[in-house]
């Protein structure tokens, strides 16, 4: 007996409560090829004895940069290929630093079966638990191939 959700989750229909995870170091040179694609060029970016100045207490890197590994997560792992955001709610919390080693996190809320859309929890963690970015996302998830 097929339930229908074969064709609308043609790579089977995610969990609620499944979870993903991906974990990277972040890099100077992060900074950088993002300013490339992006054109942020503000100085918490770059400029040290500005930087030390402000509230963070030094060199930051862009909010893209920390939020890219939820990008990762959910187009590589859960819900998966094939899967955009459609809607983000984040907060960003506190600071992430070149060097600092990040873990990206999402784990299912909801899940359509009429339509491969899923609710995730999001969260970006440092490495010494600090927890940088949360929030919640809405994804879609389109067939790929025949």
């Amino acid at each position: 007996m097929t339930t229908g959700n074969e064709e609308v989750w043609p790579r089977g229909v995610p969990s609620v409560g499944q979870r993903a995870e991906r974990t990277r170091a972040v890099l100077k040179r992060d900074i950088e090829l993002f300013t490339e694609i992006s054109g942020d060029r503000n100085p918490l970016h770059y400029d040290e004895v500005l930087a030390k100045e402000t509230r963070f207490g030094g060199i930051v890197v862009q909010g893209g940069i920390t939020s890219a590994i939820l990008n990762a997560v959910v187009a590589e792992d859960l819900p998966g290929p094939g899967t955009v955001f459609l809607h983000v709610d984040w907060s960003f919390k506190a600071p992430v630093r070149p060097g600092d080693e990040i873990t990206g996190r999402v784990e299912v809320l909801e899940v359509r079966t009429d339509k491969p859309i899923t609710k995730l929890r999001t969260e970006v963690v440092r490495d010494d638990g600090t927890v940088v970015l949360s929030g919640e996302a809405l994804c879609y998830t389109m067939p790929l191939g025949g």
